[in-house]
């Protein structure tokens, strides 16, 4: 890689901190920038150092993890933002609500803390790709108990052409531009740019955030 990922890592445990900065600096195109022990230096070092990715964990005294990422990705600090921010929310416990609530506030999915550094190594770079770190069917998982009651779709899902909509579907049931190209027959460059279209008119961060629209408004097949 031509230029690196600039990591941050959260956690109230110094022992894992400094465990997990070892390994993601021990990887080709990584680099630690940062470290933090409770959410409210965590929204502050985000906004200081500006890194690429954070790994957050979803449980810490102060302000955890949840709240957190809920404060990172605010309208406001979004706008300032010269670059895109990811979170891997980290937990203990597999399907984790607070993690789905994490993941609804702008994270880009979690990994359990006992993870391989191969599996972290991947997931921070799937992350700053803009994709989940988890398959669709988990995150489907999560989000189906995190929406009871589906909203109806706001009027900016309505300004969407029909293959944005076709598009939008694809993306919201976890498949790659690739598999969506192979769907619609277009190429991959088109797909990107229908993707790009639709998260311009929903307002939308990342193709995850198009996964937790499509579940939010009942628009996902399955």
């Amino acid at each position: 890689m031509s230029e690196r990922i600039r990591v941050l890592l959260v956690d109230d445990q110094e022992l894992f901190r400094e465990g997990v900065r070892v390994i993601v600096d021990a990887q080709d195109g990584l680099e630690v920038v940062g470290s933090a022990a409770d959410g409210v230096e965590a929204v502050r070092l985000v906004d200081d150092l500006a890194p690429d990715v954070v790994l957050m964990d979803v449980r810490m005294p102060e302000m955890d993890g949840v709240e957190a990422t809920r404060q990172i990705f605010l309208p406001d600090r979004v706008a300032r933002r010269e670059r895109p921010v990811r979170v891997i929310v980290l937990t203990t416990f597999n399907l984790d609500d607070r993690a789905a609530t994490a993941i609804r506030s702008g994270a880009s999915g979690f990994l359990l803390k006992g993870t391989t550094p191969a599996m972290l190594r991947d997931a921070i770079r799937t992350v700053y790709a803009g994709n989940a770190v988890l398959a669709p069917q988990d995150l489907a998982t999560l989000l189906d108990g995190q929406f009871q009651a589906r909203t109806p779709p706001p009027p900016s899902y309505l300004s969407l052409t029909d293959k944005e909509r076709e598009v939008f579907g694809a993306v919201a049931q976890g498949l790659s531009n690739s598999e969506i190209g192979g769907q619609i027959f277009a190429s991959e460059s088109t797909v990107k740019t229908h993707v790009g279209a639709i998260l311009r008119k929903l307002g939308l961060r990342d193709r995850v955030q198009i996964v937790v629209f499509g579940h939010e408004h009942g628009l996902v097949d399955g």
